[in-house]
């Protein structure tokens, strides 16, 4: 996510060719956030993992398995399996084909980052605090689900 130049906290991503913070979330299979970690996008998506599922891994003791895609694929798999005792199950694209293709189980997460990304606060990282751009995560989060509720 590129960050307003205010930010305190920012980073270079090389592979993705932008500059600021990256959102790491973890959300249920409905799509509804259960934990958020904004960090500088010089932190790789592996190492950022592991700082997510150590914030939950006491929180969240039925927890068994996890999809996520390609960029958490590697040692992190037998790391969570290990430290957390859960199964890290990566959603892989196939190479055969061509355009794109709606992926079982990844569309969850894309989609709460649409979500997010509807509300206004959230479609740049205004915020100069990553503790803030975490929280606003969060209400926005809250936000969408209160508008869920039926009554």
């Amino acid at each position: 996510m590129k960050t307003d130049e205010q930010a305190c906290a920012r980073g270079y991503d090389a592979g993705k060719r932008v500059k600021g913070r990256k959102r790491h979330i973890l959300v249920d299979t409905l799509g509804l956030l259960l934990k958020a970690r904004v960090l500088t996008a010089n932190i790789q998506d592996r190492d950022a993992a592991k700082m997510l599922f150590l914030d939950i891994k006491e929180q969240m003791p039925r927890l068994q398995l996890i999809w996520a895609d390609g960029g958490y694929r590697g040692k992190l798999i037998e790391w969570v399996a290990v430290q957390c005792l859960w199964l890290l199950e990566i959603v892989k694209r196939n190479d055969q084909v061509k355009g794109f293709v709606i992926l079982p189980k990844r569309w969850i997460v894309e989609r709460t980052f649409s979500w997010l990304n509807r509300n206004r606060r959230l479609s740049k990282d205004y915020e100069r605090k990553i503790e803030s751009s975490e929280a606003f995560l969060y209400l926005s989060m809250s936000i969408l689900m209160l508008k869920r509720l039926k009554i």
